[in-house]
């Protein structure tokens, strides 16, 4: 489900209560472990982080107009997806991704860059 929200804030305060309780938590803990250089922003209907063009000034190769998208993080209708673009296309971030997450105990269910 895509938001119209202009703001992150905005997205938040609509989503229900339970849902935003624990958006707000995964959103936490990437606010404190992503590189600094990305950039909190509303991107595709979802909260996004995105690195600026003022550090990769090529921009979204399919938009350049766009920031290059990092991650994402997104309420849906059956789930919370978090999005991780560098682990899109099977390479070895998607494996170090996959190795550490079953090292952590835990079952993972993943697309091609989005983990519910």
């Amino acid at each position: 489900m895509q938001s119209k929200a202009a703001t992150v804030e905005q997205y938040l305060a609509e989503l229900p209560p339970e849902r935003r309780e624990s958006i707000k938590i995964v959103r936490d803990v990437i606010r404190r472990n992503i590189d600094k250089k990305a950039k909190e922003q509303m991107q595709y209907g979802m909260i996004g982080w995105a690195i600026p063009h003022s550090v990769f000034p090529r921009g979204y190769h399919c938009d350049p107009k766009q920031p290059l998208p990092f991650a994402g993080l997104a309420s849906q209708k059956n789930h919370m997806s978090m999005y991780v673009m560098m682990t899109y296309g099977n390479g070895p971030e998607e494996a170090w991704l996959r190795d550490r997450w079953a090292a952590a105990g835990k079952k993972l269910d993943m697309g091609k860059c989005c983990i519910r």
